[in-house]
């Protein structure tokens, strides 16, 4: 489980950052008062325009930020005093993932299942059931320089989740994908979920988290609108879909902001 308690992110900017954002204010508040709870054998889906604070929520999550305000746990520890065993439990796929072009899937995968401690024996069976459902076998020792866009997210998806964690948290995981490609993500993180971990993914494409989520907040402008069912977000907007559910509530974001 995962609990976000008023999670609050601000930002001091240099003078670069205000210029870029044609303010003269000194901080940027990229995440306001924000809570909701995950729970194990489910997808959430965290969802939201670009730069709405999807991103900077996920990196609190995951102890790459620490919140100014507000507090995260994860199964019970928090991610400030218990960063360590927080991070044992949490895979974590970012666009921000840059994996090395010259090396190749059997060594990235031996490198980063050194890295979360695990026996050699663990690492070949885990990449060994990893590279199969991904069909990764083929392309195990070429350069990764070499690898398509849609075997590289396979691979790079492969990494995050190689210690098994008890729950996976994917930030844009389909995003610029092939169709082919964004399907097989989509049914991995159907088959985790059905082994009662807890998937967490953030998106802006809307069809993705109307099939997957059994679950979603939507942020706006740093600060949650909704959270719940799909079902419950459209009626709450009387919506057809979550695509127009989404505008009604951004209207009302904006109208009020």
């Amino acid at each position: 489980m995962i609990e976000v308690n008023n999670l609050t992110k601000i930002y001091k900017l240099n003078k670069k950052q205000k210029k870029e954002l044609k303010t003269s204010a000194d901080t940027k508040i990229a995440v306001n008062n924000v809570s909701f709870t995950a729970n194990k054998g489910e997808i959430f889906g965290l969802l939201g325009p670009n730069g709405a604070g999807k991103t900077t929520t996920l990196r609190s999550i995951v102890t790459l930020l620490k919140p100014t305000k507000g507090n995260i746990t994860v199964c019970g520890y928090d991610v400030v005093k218990d960063s360590v065993e927080v991070r044992k439990r949490i895979g974590f796929l970012t666009n921000e993932l840059k994996l090395d072009e010259h090396f190749t899937p059997n060594y990235t995968m031996e490198f980063f299942g050194k890295l979360h401690g695990m026996t050699k024996e663990q690492i070949l069976n885990r990449r060994k059931e990893l590279f199969n459902y991904f069909n990764i076998n083929e392309f195990a020792d070429k350069k990764i320089g070499e690898l398509s866009t849609g075997m590289k997210q396979k691979l790079s998806i492969a990494v995050s989740v190689i210690h098994n964690p008890e729950i996976v948290i994917f930030d844009e995981p389909t995003n610029g994908l092939d169709i082919i490609t964004a399907r097989a993500v989509e049914d991995y993180l159907v088959t985790l979920k059905e082994k009662g971990k807890l998937v967490i993914i953030s998106t802006h494409i809307m069809n993705v988290a109307s099939k997957l989520c059994d679950k979603i907040a939507i942020i706006i402008s740093g600060e949650k609108v909704i959270e719940g069912t799909v079902e419950k977000v459209l009626n709450h907007t009387n919506s057809d879909n979550l695509e127009d559910a989404f505008f009604e509530l951004y209207k009302q974001a904006v109208k009020g902001a």
